[in-house]
């Protein structure tokens, strides 16, 4: 309702109640006012009032929800069913045009403006979390794999003559697909040994740069977050590397932007060396649904580039999804979630250490990774081949997700290349062990669950395997004991390929 509509209602109820209800109405827009002024996500979260109106404010600037519109091309927002639409807040023409993604579509002003405020209020967002330099960022409908192909496709027309990416090896599948997918040959440098921990080995690096030639080499594609005990790559050192031999560098920053050291090392890089790009999930940073993720990086023309990379227009869920929840949290409650994060941590971390010491395990040293920790599983390997594997099975049947148990010896061919030690980041670490990370989001209960669930299934895992079956309390969860100890080959390749 504008001033003169309120004016009118002013005949039919007393003025001084419409006033008051002007006046509640201008609360809310002077915060969506300051929004779309300063570009910046508000100190305070709003209530989910403010966030409807504005949303709805934006979605009747769209053609599709014009009164009286008359659509006569292929594509006119229209939609069968009205839950979809809804659950879309009418938002339908997505976001971008054929040739960008960043945009301005004519007949979609209010989903335009709704990408625009989005990219602003994750690129603030970015600075907060540690990155304060960066330059430009998007949010782009794909998870961090797809988004990382964009950017190597992208390095393609400025370096036509490569053909390698030289990749420090991390056990992920998504991050090694990426480099096929965009028809580039993966150089695997293998990580070095420190203690407990798996570092970059920048030797190897900067010989296979030399042996290669640069110009052949399309870029150095690092890794922050990433499972125990591999560690983040040394980003300032890689970074020097490419700003001498001028290669590019593109960070897979994953889950990065919950750690303020992940955030660190790309600040730090950037200012002593080269990155070119970084790429993080929006699921994994701001608990939205999978399907998102932001490009960022240092070079505002290059971040455009990469994103007239992306052919034709995008999905706007995951822009809508991260804009209503960086609207719902406001900057104070997302620095909240990261202190709780952390907190958790420390938390995690001293549970696992206490547990492990009980059973003659420990916590592997890898004060190098913030996220990630691991619990050796050495006397567990001892009693049979299969114990570490039915362990993780075990949890897995108990509702327990995210831990991963990582045998020894694992084989597995990913497009063609063969690893060896698979998840284990090499191919021969010391010792079979349990991964847990401590994400954003989580809490104590989520600790003191997991710790209660892990003691249990480590005790009937031993006991089993001692064949003390007179100790064996046949009372407790006999149906999950049984599930878990009689699991056939079926259930622990699932549980293979879901800790994969």
């Amino acid at each position: 309702m504008n001033r003169e509509s309120f004016a009118a209602g002013e005949r039919l109820v007393s003025p001084a109640y419409v006033r008051q209800g002007c006046e509640a109405r201008r609360s809310h827009e002077h915060l969506i006012r300051l929004l779309l002024e300063k570009g910046k996500c508000p100190e305070d979260g709003w209530d989910e009032s403010t966030l409807e109106l504005f949303l709805h404010e934006l979605a009747i600037m769209d053609s599709n929800n014009f009164l009286g519109n008359c659509g006569v091309g292929e594509r006119e927002g229209r939609v069968a069913s009205s839950l979809v639409a809804r659950r879309h807040y009418r938002f339908i023409h997505g976001i971008g045009r054929s040739g960008d993604i960043a945009a301005v579509q004519p007949k979609a002003a209010g989903s335009s403006l709704l990408n625009k405020i989005t990219n602003s209020l994750v690129l603030d967002i970015i600075k907060l979390a540690g990155v304060h330099t960066v330059a430009n960022c998007f949010v782009v409908p794909m998870a961090t794999g797809m988004s990382l192909t964009l950017c190597f496709l992208t390095l393609r027309h400025k370096r036509p003559k490569a053909k390698y990416i030289i990749w420090p090896r991390i056990d992920q599948k998504s991050c090694f697909k990426s480099m096929i997918t965009a028809g580039f040959e993966p150089v695997v440098i293998e990580n070095v040994l420190e203690g407990d921990e798996l570092r970059t080995d920048l030797k190897a690096v900067e010989t296979k740069v030399q042996e290669l030639g640069p110009d052949n080499v399309l870029c150095i594609h690092s890794t922050t977050s990433c499972f125990a005990p591999r560690v983040p790559d040394r980003l300032e050192e890689l970074a020097v590397i490419c700003a001498n031999y001028d290669v590019p560098h593109i960070v897979n920053n994953a889950y990065g932007v919950q750690s303020s050291k992940c955030m660190h090392l790309i600040q730090q890089g950037a200012r002593v060396g080269r990155i070119d790009a970084f790429v993080q999930s929006l699921d994994k940073n701001f608990m939205v649904p999978v399907g998102g993720a932001i490009i960022a990086g240092f070079n505002d023309a290059f971040i455009q580039e990469i994103s007239k990379m992306y052919p034709g227009r995008a999905s706007a869920s995951p822009s809508l999804d991260i804009l209503i929840t960086l609207l719902s949290l406001g900057s104070n409650g997302y620095k909240k979630l990261l202190k709780e994060r952390k907190e958790m941590f420390s938390y995690l971390s001293n549970q696992l250490k206490k547990l492990s010491e009980a059973y003659n395990e420990r916590l592997l040293h890898t004060p190098h990774n913030p996220i990630s920790l691991a619990v050796t599983l050495k006397t567990l390997d001892e009693y049979h081949d299969k114990a570490v594997t039915q362990l993780g099975s075990m949890l897995f049947t108990r509702q327990v997700s995210g831990a991963r148990v990582v045998p020894l010896g694992s084989v597995q061919t990913v497009s063609g290349y063969t690893f060896r030690g698979f998840m284990s980041h090499t191919n021969n670490y010391p010792c079979a062990y349990l991964n847990a990370a401590s994400a954003i989001g989580m809490k104590m209960q989520d600790v003191d669950l997991f710790i209660k669930r892990l003691d249990k299934c480590l005790k009937t895992v031993r006991k089993v395997q001692n064949k003390d079956i007179d100790n064996y309390d046949q009372t407790e969860d006999v149906a999950i004991e049984e599930m878990a100890l009689k699991l056939d080959n079926v259930l622990l390749d699932t549980y293979k390929d879901a800790s994969s």
